[in-house]
Protein backbone atom coordinates (compact mmCIF):
# COMPACT_ATOMS: atom_id res chain seq x y z
CA UNK A 1 0.00 0.00 0.00
CA UNK A 2 1.65 3.36 -1.17
CA UNK A 3 1.41 6.84 0.10
CA UNK A 4 -0.54 7.93 -3.20
CA UNK A 5 -2.57 4.65 -3.72
CA UNK A 6 -6.16 5.06 -5.61
CA UNK A 7 -8.31 6.95 -3.41
CA UNK A 8 -10.87 5.18 -1.78
CA UNK A 9 -13.39 5.42 1.53
CA UNK A 10 -12.03 3.73 4.67
CA UNK A 11 -13.62 2.56 7.71
CA UNK A 12 -11.85 2.70 11.00
CA UNK A 13 -10.51 -0.64 11.20
CA UNK A 14 -9.11 0.10 7.48
CA UNK A 15 -7.39 2.99 8.70
CA UNK A 16 -5.62 1.19 11.10
CA UNK A 17 -3.28 -0.30 8.56
CA UNK A 18 -2.97 2.54 6.29
CA UNK A 19 -1.82 4.20 9.20
CA UNK A 20 0.93 1.79 9.59
CA UNK A 21 1.73 2.12 6.28
CA UNK A 22 2.24 5.57 5.83
CA UNK A 23 4.02 5.42 8.86
CA UNK A 24 6.48 2.59 7.41
CA UNK A 25 6.74 4.94 4.42
CA UNK A 26 7.94 7.99 6.28
CA UNK A 27 4.54 9.90 7.04
CA UNK A 28 5.38 13.34 8.56
CA UNK A 29 2.76 14.70 11.40
CA UNK A 30 2.35 17.54 13.41
CA UNK A 31 2.20 17.63 17.01
CA UNK A 32 -1.32 16.83 17.64
CA UNK A 33 -1.06 13.79 14.54
CA UNK A 34 -1.86 10.12 15.21
CA UNK A 35 -3.87 7.34 14.52
CA UNK A 36 -8.01 8.27 14.39
CA UNK A 37 -8.46 5.15 16.24
CA UNK A 38 -7.30 7.01 19.62
CA UNK A 39 -9.92 9.29 19.59
CA UNK A 40 -12.40 6.83 21.08
CA UNK A 41 -10.05 6.10 23.57
CA UNK A 42 -8.90 9.69 24.67
CA UNK A 43 -12.33 11.59 23.79
CA UNK A 44 -14.88 8.77 23.57
CA UNK A 45 -16.42 9.83 19.78
CA UNK A 46 -17.86 6.04 19.18
CA UNK A 47 -19.62 7.38 15.98
CA UNK A 48 -15.78 7.18 14.44
CA UNK A 49 -16.75 3.51 13.88
CA UNK A 50 -20.19 4.19 12.21
CA UNK A 51 -18.04 7.09 9.94
CA UNK A 52 -16.00 6.09 6.41
CA UNK A 53 -12.92 8.30 5.98
CA UNK A 54 -11.34 9.16 2.64
CA UNK A 55 -7.52 7.34 2.84
CA UNK A 56 -4.81 10.07 2.04
CA UNK A 57 -2.43 11.04 4.47
CA UNK A 58 -4.13 14.93 4.21
CA UNK A 59 -7.49 13.28 5.32
CA UNK A 60 -6.13 12.30 8.29
CA UNK A 61 -4.31 15.37 9.56
CA UNK A 62 -8.24 17.07 8.66
CA UNK A 63 -9.47 14.73 10.90
CA UNK A 64 -6.63 15.14 14.11
CA UNK A 65 -7.05 18.84 14.02
CA UNK A 66 -10.75 18.70 14.20
CA UNK A 67 -10.62 16.03 17.10
CA UNK A 68 -8.09 17.49 18.69
CA UNK A 69 -9.23 21.03 19.54
CA UNK A 70 -10.60 20.58 23.32
CA UNK A 71 -6.54 18.88 23.79
CA UNK A 72 -4.91 21.81 21.57
CA UNK A 73 -7.44 24.38 23.72
CA UNK A 74 -6.07 23.22 27.38
CA UNK A 75 -2.34 23.28 26.04
CA UNK A 76 -2.71 26.77 24.52
CA UNK A 77 -4.14 27.96 28.27
CA UNK A 78 -0.88 25.82 30.17
CA UNK A 79 1.32 27.90 27.80
CA UNK A 80 -0.25 31.34 29.20
CA UNK A 81 -2.56 32.50 26.10
CA UNK A 82 -5.95 33.22 27.21
CA UNK A 83 -9.56 31.40 25.83
CA UNK A 84 -11.95 33.87 24.17
CA UNK A 85 -15.60 31.67 23.53
CA UNK A 86 -17.00 33.28 20.36
CA UNK A 87 -20.97 32.47 20.31
CA UNK A 88 -23.11 32.98 17.37
CA UNK A 89 -21.68 34.96 14.91
CA UNK A 90 -19.74 32.26 12.92
CA UNK A 91 -17.03 33.82 11.71
CA UNK A 92 -16.37 37.32 12.62
CA UNK A 93 -15.11 37.23 16.10
CA UNK A 94 -12.41 34.71 15.40
CA UNK A 95 -10.91 36.78 13.02
CA UNK A 96 -10.51 39.97 15.28
CA UNK A 97 -9.27 37.35 17.76
CA UNK A 98 -6.39 35.89 15.82
CA UNK A 99 -5.29 39.49 15.10
CA UNK A 100 -3.80 39.75 18.88
CA UNK A 101 -0.88 37.13 19.74
CA UNK A 102 -1.88 36.06 22.77
CA UNK A 103 -5.65 34.87 22.19
CA UNK A 104 -7.29 31.84 21.05
CA UNK A 105 -10.74 31.90 20.19
CA UNK A 106 -13.72 28.85 19.29
CA UNK A 107 -17.31 28.26 19.66
CA UNK A 108 -18.85 26.41 22.06
CA UNK A 109 -21.68 26.21 20.09
CA UNK A 110 -19.47 23.50 18.75
CA UNK A 111 -21.06 21.48 21.77
CA UNK A 112 -23.98 20.30 19.72
CA UNK A 113 -21.91 17.91 17.59
CA UNK A 114 -20.94 16.11 20.42
CA UNK A 115 -23.80 13.93 21.17
CA UNK A 116 -22.88 12.54 17.50
CA UNK A 117 -19.73 11.77 17.98
CA UNK A 118 -19.76 10.08 21.32
CA UNK A 119 -23.29 8.60 20.37
CA UNK A 120 -25.20 10.24 23.09
CA UNK A 121 -22.47 8.62 25.90
CA UNK A 122 -21.79 12.32 26.86
CA UNK A 123 -25.47 12.74 27.86
CA UNK A 124 -25.37 16.08 27.10
CA UNK A 125 -29.11 16.36 25.63
CA UNK A 126 -30.29 14.57 28.51
CA UNK A 127 -28.66 17.11 30.82
CA UNK A 128 -30.21 19.96 28.98
CA UNK A 129 -32.99 18.91 29.79
CA UNK A 130 -32.53 18.90 33.46
CA UNK A 131 -31.79 22.49 32.84
CA UNK A 132 -35.26 23.26 31.22
CA UNK A 133 -33.90 22.72 27.86
CA UNK A 134 -35.89 20.43 26.09
CA UNK A 135 -36.27 18.62 22.91
CA UNK A 136 -38.01 21.44 21.57
CA UNK A 137 -35.24 23.52 21.17
CA UNK A 138 -32.06 23.01 18.36
CA UNK A 139 -29.21 20.70 19.60
CA UNK A 140 -27.35 23.84 20.25
CA UNK A 141 -28.67 22.92 24.08
CA UNK A 142 -25.69 20.84 24.29
CA UNK A 143 -23.73 23.46 24.93
CA UNK A 144 -25.42 24.78 28.04
CA UNK A 145 -24.53 21.36 30.18
CA UNK A 146 -20.83 21.43 28.82
CA UNK A 147 -20.19 25.02 30.50
CA UNK A 148 -21.66 23.52 34.08
CA UNK A 149 -19.89 19.89 33.64
CA UNK A 150 -16.66 21.34 32.01
CA UNK A 151 -15.94 17.80 30.67
CA UNK A 152 -15.77 18.99 26.91
CA UNK A 153 -13.94 22.07 26.51
CA UNK A 154 -12.33 24.21 28.91
CA UNK A 155 -14.41 27.59 30.25
CA UNK A 156 -12.83 30.77 28.35
CA UNK A 157 -11.53 33.56 30.48
CA UNK A 158 -14.36 35.54 27.95
CA UNK A 159 -17.38 35.15 26.10
CA UNK A 160 -18.54 37.00 23.09
CA UNK A 161 -22.39 36.46 22.03
CA UNK A 162 -23.68 38.23 19.10
CA UNK A 163 -28.00 39.08 19.60
CA UNK A 164 -30.60 40.21 17.47
CA UNK A 165 -31.06 38.47 14.25
CA UNK A 166 -29.30 35.14 15.03
CA UNK A 167 -31.44 31.98 16.07
CA UNK A 168 -34.15 31.87 19.12
CA UNK A 169 -33.03 28.89 20.36
CA UNK A 170 -29.37 30.05 20.36
CA UNK A 171 -30.23 33.34 22.19
CA UNK A 172 -32.76 31.85 24.75
CA UNK A 173 -29.39 29.10 25.38
CA UNK A 174 -26.90 31.69 25.80
CA UNK A 175 -29.68 34.33 27.97
CA UNK A 176 -29.77 31.09 30.35
CA UNK A 177 -26.16 30.43 30.23
CA UNK A 178 -25.29 34.00 31.38
CA UNK A 179 -27.70 33.77 34.11
CA UNK A 180 -25.99 30.51 35.71
CA UNK A 181 -22.89 32.48 36.17
CA UNK A 182 -20.96 33.11 32.99
CA UNK A 183 -20.86 36.64 32.22
CA UNK A 184 -21.06 37.32 28.40
CA UNK A 185 -20.09 40.18 26.45
CA UNK A 186 -23.38 41.09 23.59
CA UNK A 187 -22.88 43.01 20.19
CA UNK A 188 -25.50 43.69 18.67
CA UNK A 189 -25.98 42.27 14.85
CA UNK A 190 -29.13 43.91 12.89
CA UNK A 191 -31.71 42.49 10.71
CA UNK A 192 -30.51 43.08 7.85
CA UNK A 193 -32.65 44.61 5.32
CA UNK A 194 -32.60 46.02 1.84
CA UNK A 195 -32.41 49.90 0.94
CA UNK A 196 -34.74 51.84 0.77
CA UNK A 197 -35.05 53.81 -2.61
CA UNK A 198 -32.68 56.73 -2.31
CA UNK A 199 -30.99 55.49 0.95
CA UNK A 200 -27.05 55.53 1.02
CA UNK A 201 -26.25 51.90 0.97
CA UNK A 202 -22.94 49.49 0.38
CA UNK A 203 -22.12 46.66 -1.38
CA UNK A 204 -21.27 43.98 1.02
CA UNK A 205 -19.34 40.12 0.27
CA UNK A 206 -21.99 37.54 -1.84
CA UNK A 207 -23.42 40.54 -4.31
CA UNK A 208 -25.69 41.60 -1.38
CA UNK A 209 -26.53 45.56 -0.59
CA UNK A 210 -27.23 47.00 3.13
CA UNK A 211 -28.14 50.39 4.29
CA UNK A 212 -24.87 52.10 5.23
CA UNK A 213 -26.45 53.16 8.48
CA UNK A 214 -26.89 49.13 8.95
CA UNK A 215 -23.20 48.82 8.18
CA UNK A 216 -21.81 51.64 10.32
CA UNK A 217 -24.50 49.88 13.36
CA UNK A 218 -22.13 46.74 13.04
CA UNK A 219 -18.56 48.60 12.77
CA UNK A 220 -19.28 50.66 16.11
CA UNK A 221 -20.50 47.46 17.90
CA UNK A 222 -17.22 45.56 16.48
CA UNK A 223 -15.62 48.58 17.25
CA UNK A 224 -16.63 47.76 21.37
CA UNK A 225 -15.59 44.08 20.53
CA UNK A 226 -12.21 45.00 19.42
CA UNK A 227 -11.98 47.18 22.85
CA UNK A 228 -12.72 44.35 24.99
CA UNK A 229 -10.48 42.00 23.19
CA UNK A 230 -7.63 44.17 23.66
CA UNK A 231 -7.77 44.31 27.12
CA UNK A 232 -8.40 40.76 27.44
CA UNK A 233 -5.03 40.58 25.44
CA UNK A 234 -3.74 43.36 27.04
CA UNK A 235 -2.62 45.29 24.63
CA UNK A 236 -5.15 47.45 21.43
CA UNK A 237 -6.58 45.46 18.56
CA UNK A 238 -5.41 48.61 16.65
CA UNK A 239 -5.85 49.21 12.37
CA UNK A 240 -2.78 47.47 11.75
CA UNK A 241 -2.95 44.61 13.98
CA UNK A 242 -6.78 44.11 12.44
CA UNK A 243 -5.75 44.67 9.00
CA UNK A 244 -3.05 41.71 9.09
CA UNK A 245 -5.65 40.18 10.93
CA UNK A 246 -7.71 40.00 7.98
CA UNK A 247 -5.06 39.22 5.48
CA UNK A 248 -4.52 35.72 7.72
CA UNK A 249 -7.89 34.90 7.68
CA UNK A 250 -7.90 35.69 3.59
CA UNK A 251 -5.65 33.24 3.50
CA UNK A 252 -8.14 30.51 4.70
CA UNK A 253 -10.92 31.78 2.57
CA UNK A 254 -9.35 31.24 -0.54
CA UNK A 255 -7.94 28.69 0.38
CA UNK A 256 -11.70 26.99 0.84
CA UNK A 257 -12.90 28.99 -2.39
CA UNK A 258 -10.00 27.17 -4.39
CA UNK A 259 -10.90 23.80 -2.51
CA UNK A 260 -14.84 24.16 -2.99
CA UNK A 261 -14.13 25.30 -7.23
CA UNK A 262 -11.86 22.16 -7.72
CA UNK A 263 -13.80 19.82 -5.90
CA UNK A 264 -17.45 20.44 -6.81
CA UNK A 265 -17.14 21.65 -10.39
CA UNK A 266 -14.56 18.38 -10.92
CA UNK A 267 -16.12 15.65 -13.24
CA UNK A 268 -15.69 13.05 -10.70
CA UNK A 269 -15.53 12.93 -6.71
CA UNK A 270 -11.67 13.93 -5.41
CA UNK A 271 -12.85 14.20 -2.31
CA UNK A 272 -15.55 12.74 -0.18
CA UNK A 273 -18.48 15.12 1.43
CA UNK A 274 -17.94 14.16 4.98
CA UNK A 275 -14.50 15.41 4.62
CA UNK A 276 -15.72 18.92 2.47
CA UNK A 277 -18.16 19.10 5.23
CA UNK A 278 -14.81 19.46 8.22
CA UNK A 279 -12.95 21.74 5.97
CA UNK A 280 -15.38 24.01 5.29
CA UNK A 281 -16.27 24.42 9.07
CA UNK A 282 -12.53 25.27 9.37
CA UNK A 283 -13.48 29.14 7.92
CA UNK A 284 -15.58 30.06 11.31
CA UNK A 285 -12.97 29.70 13.78
CA UNK A 286 -9.79 27.89 12.44
CA UNK A 287 -10.05 25.00 15.03
CA UNK A 288 -8.82 27.28 17.44
CA UNK A 289 -5.21 27.44 14.91
CA UNK A 290 -4.98 29.11 12.30
CA UNK A 291 -1.12 28.72 10.86
CA UNK A 292 -2.65 24.48 11.67
CA UNK A 293 -5.77 25.33 9.25
CA UNK A 294 -3.72 26.99 6.91
CA UNK A 295 -1.26 23.51 6.67
CA UNK A 296 -4.51 21.25 6.28
CA UNK A 297 -6.27 23.25 3.16
CA UNK A 298 -3.01 23.18 1.72
CA UNK A 299 -2.40 19.90 1.79
CA UNK A 300 -6.12 18.59 0.87
CA UNK A 301 -6.03 21.74 -2.05
CA UNK A 302 -2.80 19.58 -3.09
CA UNK A 303 -4.30 16.04 -2.68
CA UNK A 304 -7.42 16.97 -4.60
CA UNK A 305 -5.42 18.63 -7.97
CA UNK A 306 -3.14 15.28 -7.98
CA UNK A 307 -6.61 13.29 -8.13
CA UNK A 308 -8.19 15.64 -10.65
CA UNK A 309 -5.00 15.36 -12.68
CA UNK A 310 -4.99 11.11 -12.81
CA UNK A 311 -7.99 11.36 -12.96
CA UNK A 312 -8.43 9.52 -9.62
CA UNK A 313 -12.33 9.81 -8.01
CA UNK A 314 -13.76 8.03 -4.71
CA UNK A 315 -17.30 7.73 -6.74
CA UNK A 316 -18.99 6.65 -10.11
CA UNK A 317 -18.92 9.17 -13.11
CA UNK A 318 -22.36 8.74 -12.74
CA UNK A 319 -23.63 9.79 -9.41
CA UNK A 320 -26.31 12.23 -9.00
CA UNK A 321 -24.67 15.46 -8.20
CA UNK A 322 -26.91 17.10 -5.53
CA UNK A 323 -26.64 20.67 -3.58
CA UNK A 324 -26.82 20.48 0.04
CA UNK A 325 -28.23 22.43 2.41
CA UNK A 326 -27.52 23.45 6.44
CA UNK A 327 -24.60 20.77 8.24
CA UNK A 328 -26.06 17.99 9.50
CA UNK A 329 -26.32 16.65 13.25
CA UNK A 330 -25.31 13.24 12.31
CA UNK A 331 -22.25 12.96 10.40
CA UNK A 332 -22.94 10.21 8.89
CA UNK A 333 -25.58 10.66 6.46
CA UNK A 334 -22.86 12.27 4.66
CA UNK A 335 -21.53 8.85 4.18
CA UNK A 336 -24.84 7.66 3.22
CA UNK A 337 -25.74 9.92 0.46
CA UNK A 338 -23.25 9.19 -1.75
CA UNK A 339 -23.67 5.14 -0.74
CA UNK A 340 -26.96 5.72 -2.25
CA UNK A 341 -25.32 7.49 -5.14
CA UNK A 342 -25.06 10.84 -4.93
CA UNK A 343 -22.34 13.14 -4.80
CA UNK A 344 -21.73 16.71 -3.07
CA UNK A 345 -21.19 19.42 -5.90
CA UNK A 346 -22.04 22.22 -3.57
CA UNK A 347 -23.00 23.80 0.02
CA UNK A 348 -24.29 26.34 2.28
CA UNK A 349 -23.71 25.18 6.03
CA UNK A 350 -25.11 28.22 7.00
CA UNK A 351 -21.95 30.54 7.13
CA UNK A 352 -21.14 31.30 3.49
CA UNK A 353 -20.17 34.71 5.19
CA UNK A 354 -17.28 33.30 6.59
CA UNK A 355 -16.26 32.26 2.89
CA UNK A 356 -16.06 35.25 1.07
CA UNK A 357 -12.86 36.94 1.36
CA UNK A 358 -12.90 39.78 3.61
CA UNK A 359 -12.42 43.32 1.39
CA UNK A 360 -8.76 44.53 1.82
CA UNK A 361 -9.18 47.65 0.06
CA UNK A 362 -11.62 49.14 3.38
CA UNK A 363 -10.90 50.01 6.93
CA UNK A 364 -10.21 46.92 8.50
CA UNK A 365 -13.26 47.39 10.92
CA UNK A 366 -15.86 48.29 8.06
CA UNK A 367 -14.59 45.56 5.99
CA UNK A 368 -15.22 43.10 8.66
CA UNK A 369 -18.95 45.10 9.72
CA UNK A 370 -19.82 44.34 5.95
CA UNK A 371 -18.89 40.93 5.96
CA UNK A 372 -20.14 39.87 9.32
CA UNK A 373 -23.60 41.66 8.02
CA UNK A 374 -23.56 39.36 4.97
CA UNK A 375 -24.57 36.65 7.52
CA UNK A 376 -27.30 34.41 5.53
CA UNK A 377 -28.43 33.81 8.80
CA UNK A 378 -29.42 38.00 9.12
CA UNK A 379 -30.71 38.07 6.32
CA UNK A 380 -34.21 37.06 4.47
CA UNK A 381 -34.64 33.32 3.54
CA UNK A 382 -35.10 34.34 -0.07
CA UNK A 383 -31.92 36.58 -0.10
CA UNK A 384 -30.31 33.35 0.83
CA UNK A 385 -31.82 30.75 -1.68
CA UNK A 386 -30.65 33.85 -4.66
CA UNK A 387 -27.47 32.61 -3.79
CA UNK A 388 -27.80 28.91 -3.72
CA UNK A 389 -29.79 28.91 -6.76
CA UNK A 390 -26.59 30.87 -8.66
CA UNK A 391 -24.00 28.10 -6.73
CA UNK A 392 -26.33 25.11 -8.15
CA UNK A 393 -25.80 26.95 -11.90
CA UNK A 394 -22.45 27.23 -11.35
CA UNK A 395 -21.87 23.67 -10.09
CA UNK A 396 -24.89 21.99 -12.33
CA UNK A 397 -26.58 20.36 -9.45
CA UNK A 398 -29.31 18.31 -10.54
CA UNK A 399 -31.14 17.96 -6.94
CA UNK A 400 -31.04 19.60 -3.90
CA UNK A 401 -31.07 18.24 -0.10
CA UNK A 402 -32.55 20.69 2.74
CA UNK A 403 -31.15 19.00 5.88
CA UNK A 404 -33.45 20.59 8.53
CA UNK A 405 -31.91 20.66 12.34
CA UNK A 406 -34.62 19.58 14.91
CA UNK A 407 -36.05 21.74 16.84
CA UNK A 408 -34.42 25.07 15.25
CA UNK A 409 -36.53 27.87 15.21
CA UNK A 410 -34.99 29.27 11.73
CA UNK A 411 -35.81 25.85 9.92
CA UNK A 412 -39.67 26.25 10.57
CA UNK A 413 -40.25 28.33 7.74
CA UNK A 414 -37.08 28.70 5.50
CA UNK A 415 -37.47 24.77 4.12
CA UNK A 416 -40.25 26.34 2.50
CA UNK A 417 -39.05 29.44 1.29
CA UNK A 418 -35.70 27.29 -0.03
CA UNK A 419 -37.45 24.60 -2.01
CA UNK A 420 -39.56 27.03 -3.43
CA UNK A 421 -37.33 29.40 -5.17
CA UNK A 422 -34.96 26.59 -5.76
CA UNK A 423 -37.51 24.80 -7.97
CA UNK A 424 -39.31 27.87 -9.43
CA UNK A 425 -35.94 28.97 -10.98
CA UNK A 426 -34.35 25.91 -11.44
CA UNK A 427 -36.75 23.30 -11.79
CA UNK A 428 -34.80 20.83 -9.48
CA UNK A 429 -36.47 18.53 -7.72
CA UNK A 430 -35.94 19.77 -3.97
CA UNK A 431 -36.39 18.00 -0.52
CA UNK A 432 -35.94 19.04 2.60
CA UNK A 433 -35.45 16.01 5.89
CA UNK A 434 -34.77 16.21 9.37
CA UNK A 435 -32.12 15.01 10.49
CA UNK A 436 -31.22 13.50 14.19
CA UNK A 437 -27.82 13.85 16.04
CA UNK A 438 -28.20 10.02 15.57
CA UNK A 439 -30.12 9.05 12.59
CA UNK A 440 -29.63 5.35 12.93
CA UNK A 441 -33.51 4.68 13.97
CA UNK A 442 -34.49 6.74 10.56
CA UNK A 443 -32.37 5.18 8.44
CA UNK A 444 -34.91 3.10 6.35
CA UNK A 445 -37.31 6.45 6.17
CA UNK A 446 -34.16 8.86 4.86
CA UNK A 447 -32.77 6.16 2.79
CA UNK A 448 -36.06 5.99 0.70
CA UNK A 449 -36.60 9.69 0.95
CA UNK A 450 -32.69 10.11 -1.03
CA UNK A 451 -33.21 7.27 -3.01
CA UNK A 452 -36.53 8.52 -4.33
CA UNK A 453 -35.13 11.61 -5.14
CA UNK A 454 -31.88 10.55 -6.90
CA UNK A 455 -33.77 8.13 -9.35
CA UNK A 456 -36.24 11.39 -10.26
CA UNK A 457 -33.02 12.68 -11.39
CA UNK A 458 -31.72 9.60 -13.17
CA UNK A 459 -35.52 9.57 -15.10
CA UNK A 460 -34.79 13.27 -15.56
CA UNK A 461 -31.29 12.44 -17.30
CA UNK A 462 -33.23 9.52 -19.58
Amino acid sequence: MSMDEPPRKLTLEEWDSRYAALWRQGLRQPGYGGPLRRHIRTEGDLRLHNLRFDSSAAALRLWNLLLTENQRLRQARQQGLKLVGAMKDLGTVPVMAYSLPNLRAFYPDGAWWTPCLMESTDGLLRQAEACGIDAAFCPVRAMLPAFHNEEHFPIPELLICSAGAVCDDFSAIAQRLEHTGFPIAWWEMPRRRAPEPNEPARSLPGNLLAPSLQVECVRAELARVASVLGALAGQPLDTEALANGLRRANRVRRLLRALRQAVYAAVGTPLPALEMLVAEMLAIHFCSDLDETIAVLTGLLAEVHRRVRQRQFILPLDSVRVFWINPTADLRIMNLLEDWGARLCGADYMFTHALDVIPEDLPPLEALARTALADPMAGSASERARRIVADCRVFRAEAVVIARIPGASHCAREGTILRKVVHEELGLPVIDLEIPPLCDALLPALSGRLQALLETVRNRRR
